[in-house]
């Protein structure tokens, strides 16, 4: 599953969107009303473009998706990017879209749920809704990439955070390269 709500960052949901095609992965989107106020204005491409990368595309609004119970089988699910009112609905438990249902369903079934949080410098009372989805079982994982590996292109950047992301949720994955320790 991966949500991709309406902070900036809509890379890091494309980037991710085709890695898991790549590796054959099976993928449910869901893209928020504010993440299509944002795609204009950092993509090339559509909504339809966006919607092609996934296996399966839902409207935000469609509480009745198979997506929204517990007894529909998913490994996990990541948002990407998660906006601070994102974080927060999802903190909280308050499911009114079927992006937040899904990441609640996510959480009581108990499988990994990862928040790629974008918005900085972050609040009070985002860091405390931050504590609140670790506690309730979700990964903070904020869009900051490494530079180890010195990335040359932004592509090679955000596909740092894209490794991490497919790690935190089991998926097998070259693709970024790895901290290498000295012999």
């Amino acid at each position: 599953m991966v949500g991709v709500s309406g902070a900036s960052g809509l890379v890091y949901a494309v980037d991710l969107l085709e890695t898991l095609k790549a590796l054959g992965v099976e993928t449910r989107l869901v893209v928020t009303a504010g993440a299509k106020q944002v795609l204009p204005t950092e993509l090339e491409g559509s909504l339809l473009d966006l919607e092609a990368l996934a296996t399966r595309a839902y409207k935000d609004t469609d509480l009745g998706a198979d997506i929204a119970s517990g007894s529909f089988p998913f490994d996990g699910m990541a948002v990407v990017p998660c906006s601070a009112g994102t974080l927060a609905k999802v903190a909280q438990g308050f499911a009114d879209s079927l992006l937040t249902r899904a990441a609640h369903v996510t959480l009581k079934e108990r499988r990994p749920l990862v928040l790629v949080v974008r918005e900085a410098p972050y609040s009070r009372p985002m860091l405390a809704n931050m504590l609140a989805a670790h506690d309730a079982g979700a990964v903070i994982l904020p869009a900051a990439p490494g530079f180890y590996h010195r990335p040359a292109t932004i592509r090679e950047l955000v596909g740092g955070i894209t490794a991490r992301v497919l790690d935190q949720l089991g998926v097998p994955n070259q693709r970024s390269p790895r901290w290498k320790a000295e012999a």
